[in-house]
């Protein structure tokens, strides 16, 4: 019985999924005790397998990166285009402008992290330069140092389109910046800091400089009170004091570091008790904190900034301006924009599932784009209409119940919404502007819901956004097949059924905002507020989990060790 119930079981899969091509047949034949190897069933000549997809891939940032590390299907044939060879764990580029941590340290070849996927991955080293959705095309070229005889240039075919390219420092269109500022957004731009930095005291020390001289070259101006000008200044601070002192003892009374912020405090997107705390640090630092301070001009020597306030323009004299004001399209995304009918805006507008507004084949994520969610006052009388299945025009609440998740889920405003005012469930809400009755009609469920989509926020433009909507999409990408059969999305209100996928959602899990001399200031879920010592070392452990690989994990734990026994290199090479 059980041999013939082996037979039908193995007869009725081979009958119902004719595609498997390949099957191993080992038979264990005890003779002598040999084992004998193995068969192969013969494919059906008319049963051709499905081509692959092609997936193409703009940028190594943190989105592309972790859509590379989470895609596990083997249905697509993935191509990535960068001009970078490499993934940069861009959190601890202030720590690599001072030395604290080796650029080489924190940066994974790309090709590591294709291989170890285990899917068919493929990487050029290019910058794409054009975008073609009609014809379903990028148009990519190779560095021209490379000096490949005029075929830089090459195009690739896509069925599918993931922009991940990040951004660009934002000028602001500020006169001066451009030519005299340095940024804070890529590896390079991290050495060339640390390499501007050694130079100017190594100017200073020249026995013919002037002592005013000397006060300008070491006039440090950091521009950008956010996570960023807020490290940086507190890594050149402990650098300065704690390693350049010892080597240019004579120079450490001609060091100023200025940090400007055109805002009312620094670090504004933290807890009030994080600003006041780093505040007070860095007045206690000596580090200057210009609060209200709008940059107008950038000179080879000097930057000019104008009161909020009082309207007056100072100038500063510098040896150098660090920009750190947030971030812009890049060209190449205007372009695109502009091909889209989105000039308007500062970033590519996506939906709820990060596909480009008109496109169902073309994603973007990370710094380059942003998430138009639907209001839920353009969707009210299709809401109402979905749940009201009676037809009555009025809803109860086992009707409205019957839509309430699909609601939540679609419109994540609704549940801030809710928290913020200390509601329990949307029916709370609804018996709340009904004063307890049974059943709403449409104007009082548009009264209940009219002020909902005023906690509507976009996200911030950071790493630990554009790393987990990476992994959101090969998640998608992985599960495609299963949920075009079977859709688990909320109900589409606009149509018919389910939409394929849950929509994105952000998960928040706190930031840190490092401020010298050892101590970090960090924000977690649950309003967590910790400062000082102990935290930087939840800091170092935290940091030291999220980097990318095991490699990239001993060098930057062994730069750190290295630092508390020897400091900081200063060589300049």
């Amino acid at each position: 019985m059980r041999w013939s119930s082996f037979y039908h079981t193995a007869s009725r899969v081979f009958n119902e999924y004719p595609s498997w091509s390949k099957s191993a047949i080992v038979c264990t034949v005890i003779s002598s005790g040999g084992l004998v190897a193995y068969g192969e069933a013969v494919q059906s000549e008319n049963v051709k397998e499905a081509p692959r997809k092609k997936v193409v891939i703009l940028g190594t940032g943190w989105a592309g990166t972790s859509f590379l590390k989470s895609i596990r299907s083997s249905s697509y044939d993935i191509h990535v285009v960068s001009p970078r060879n490499y993934f940069a764990f861009t959190p601890l580029l202030p720590s690599v402008t001072c030395g604290t941590v080796e650029a080489r340290s924190i940066v994974e070849p790309i090709r590591n992290i294709s291989r170890k996927s285990g899917v068919n991955i493929e990487f050029s080293e290019a910058e794409c330069y054009k975008i073609d959705p009609k014809n379903k095309k990028v148009y990519c070229r190779a560095d021209p140092e490379k000096k490949m005889g005029g075929i830089e240039d090459f195009s690739l075919d896509y069925d599918y389109l993931v922009i991940a390219m990040g951004a660009r420092s934002n000028t602001f269109n500020t006169p001066g910046v451009q030519e005299h500022a340095y940024f804070l957004k890529e590896v390079d731009d991290a050495l060339r800091i640390r390499q501007k930095v050694v130079d100017l005291f190594e100017k200073a020390s020249i026995p013919s400089i002037s002592d005013e001289e000397k006060k300008k070259l070491l006039s440090f101006v950091i521009v950008g009170g956010g996570p960023t000008g807020v490290e940086f200044a507190a890594e050149l601070h402990d650098f300065v004091h704690e390693d350049l002192s010892k080597l240019y003892p004579s120079l450490q009374r001609y060091v100023n570091i200025t940090l400007l912020e055109a805002g009312d405090h620094i670090l504004n997107m933290f807890d009030k008790r994080i600003t006041e705390f780093a505040e007070t640090k860095f007045k206690r630092d000596g580090i200057d904190v210009k609060l209200g301070s709008m940059v107008i001009k950038v000179s080879e020597r000097e930057i000019s900034a104008k009161d909020r306030v009082s309207g007056q323009v100072a100038s500063i004299p510098h040896g150098m301006v660090v920009w750190s004001t947030g971030v812009g399209p890049r060209p190449e995304i205007i372009e695109f924009m502009k091909q889209v009918g989105q000039s308007n805006r500062r970033a590519l507008a996506t939906d709820e599932w990060l596909r480009v507004e008109g496109y169902d084949n073309i994603y973007a994520l990370g710094d380059c784009a942003t998430i138009n969610q639907r209001k839920v006052m353009e969707d009210i009388a299709l809401i109402f209409s979905k749940a009201d299945k009676k037809n009555s025009g009025k809803l109860d609440l086992k009707e409205f119940q019957g839509v309430v998740d699909d609601i939540i889920e679609r419109y994540p405003q609704v549940e801030i919404y809710l928290k913020k005012n200390q509601m329990k469930d949307i029916a709370t809400l609804l018996k709340f502007s009904q004063d307890s009755s049974v059943t709403v009609d449409i104007e009082s469920f548009k009264s209940a819901l009219s002020n909902v989509d005023t906690q509507m926020k976009n996200l911030p433009p950071t790493a630990q956004v554009a790393a987990q909507q990476g992994a959101y999409l090969a998640d998608c990408f992985n599960r495609m097949e299963i949920c075009e059969r079977y859709p688990e999305g909320p109900l589409r209100f606009r149509g018919t059924g389910r939409h394929r996928f849950h929509p994105f959602r952000y998960k928040h899990f706190g930031q840190f905002a490092p401020l010298g001399g050892e101590q970090t200031a960090a924000q977690l879920p649950g309003d967590w507020i910790s400062i000082g010592h102990s935290t930087q070392w939840l800091w170092y452990s935290i940091y030291a989990s999220k980097l990318v690989s095991w490699r990239t994990r001993a060098l930057v734990v062994s730069d750190w060790g290295r630092r508390f026994v020897f400091g900081r290199d200063s060589s300049r090479i």
